[in-house]
């Protein structure tokens, strides 16, 4: 598996010839945002930073758009939209799916950290968290780093954080978290076996 992050909350899974968009942004917002054909494009929120299939749309392919909560299967993959509090009080969708045995949850534009249990308990295990930190519209640092923890992942990685003020809030994060921003890497080659003794790590992808 081959994670890459393409800025605000648009993460990219690829694992050989599948590809999910999580979250990825209108051409109308940037026009110079990174475009690929996605098998499946799953929007958190309907607002231009979080629902441009369009941009994923590319060559032969044309994804299959999941843009509201409830439970979807497309060619053998589960995906659970757990309906959450967005920004400006719009409904976000996280989502948690699994893809070759590891089980990844996107919290897309999560405004509320507080999360009722039954959520919690459909969210599962999570072996990858994908977890928005800028605050704002979205979680506040100190916030992000609370839920996080509750929800034991194995590995945790913050998007919305490449400007300068989200610069600010990825340092508070990681020392919310114990952990160090450290090397960040271009992307994020993943097998289930390195998640073996991962608890909680932080891992920062650079934003393309």
């Amino acid at each position: 598996m081959i994670i890459t992050y393409h800025k605000e909350s648009f993460i990219r899974v690829q694992q050989g010839d599948l590809v999910v968009a999580f979250s990825p942004i209108s051409r109308e917002i940037d026009p110079k945002t990174t475009r690929f054909g996605a098998d499946l494009c799953l929007t958190a929120l309907n607002a231009p930073s979080f629902n441009g299939c369009e941009t994923v749309t590319f060559g032969n392919k044309k994804p299959f758009v999941i843009d509201s909560p409830g439970e979807y299967e497309v060619d053998g993959i589960f995906i659970y939209g757990l309906a959450s509090e967005g920004f400006e009080g719009k409904i976000n969708t996280i989502f948690a799916t699994e893809i070759d045995g590891v089980r990844l949850c996107h919290l897309g534009g999560l405004a509320n950290p507080d999360l009722d249990p039954k959520t919690i308990e459909d969210i599962g295990g999570v072996d990858v968290l994908f977890v928005p930190i800028a605050g704002g519209p979205v979680l506040l640092p100190k916030d992000a780093a609370k839920l996080a923890a509750s929800l034991e992942p194995k590995l945790i990685i913050p998007v919305m954080f490449e400007n300068g003020a989200g610069q600010e809030a990825l340092k508070t994060f990681a020392k919310e978290i114990g952990g160090e921003i450290g090397e960040q890497v271009d992307k994020l080659t993943l097998k289930r076996k390195d998640l073996e003794g991962k608890e909680g790590d932080l891992v920062i992808i650079k934003a393309t």
